[in-house]
């Protein structure tokens, strides 16, 4: 019993290690949202560059996806570099022509064997198109970075973006 036992738990391990590049990309919670809504993102931060810690994360944030709001991390510092959108946002009356193009959580610590979630919302333009939508992260450790930048949406990525997919919106919105 002892030795079935034990050989199945070292089966376990084995195809948990073999499936473990599978779970180890950067997500999102939500892999679904509707044109011309708002969207609450969670990013899933699973490790760190190798065996180091995480110290700061930084999120793209594309043309279409306006009106970003982080949500503060305790113990991590929060930035956002703002600059002109392409093109103009209606958000409930009011005209955008700029916003947050970009968020920085920083000089946080967490360690390679914690997983934690670093969240911002936002609304999606209902002029997108729908199909896939990329939010590139990059990932900074003490001596390198993971880059999740992989927008191609191929399955053999080898560092995908963060990504949903935008169905059609209520036509009411």
């Amino acid at each position: 019993m002892i030795r079935s036992f034990a050989r199945a738990a070292v089966a376990v391990a084995t195809l948990a290690a073999l499936s473990l590049p599978a779970f180890a990309h950067v997500t999102l919670e939500v892999q679904e949202a509707k044109l011309g809504s708002t969207y609450k993102a969670v990013l899933r931060i699973p490790h760190g560059c190798g065996t180091e810690a995480t110290n700061a994360v930084r999120v793209q944030i594309p043309e279409g996806f306006f009106n970003v709001k982080p949500m503060p991390k305790a113990g991590w510092t929060l930035e956002t570099v703002t600059g002109p959108y392409a093109g103009s946002y209606d958000n409930h009356g009011t005209t955008m022509t700029e916003g947050v193009k970009e968020i920085v959580w920083s000089d946080g610590n967490l360690p390679n064997e914690f997983y934690d979630e670093f969240v911002f919302r936002g609304t999606f333009a209902g002029t997108l198109e729908p199909g896939k939508f990329y939010f590139p992260t990059i990932q900074t450790c003490a001596s390198g970075e993971e880059a999740w930048i992989d927008v191609t949406g191929a399955e053999a990525a080898d560092m995908p973006a963060p990504s949903l997919t935008l169905v059609e919106g209520d036509a009411h919105h």
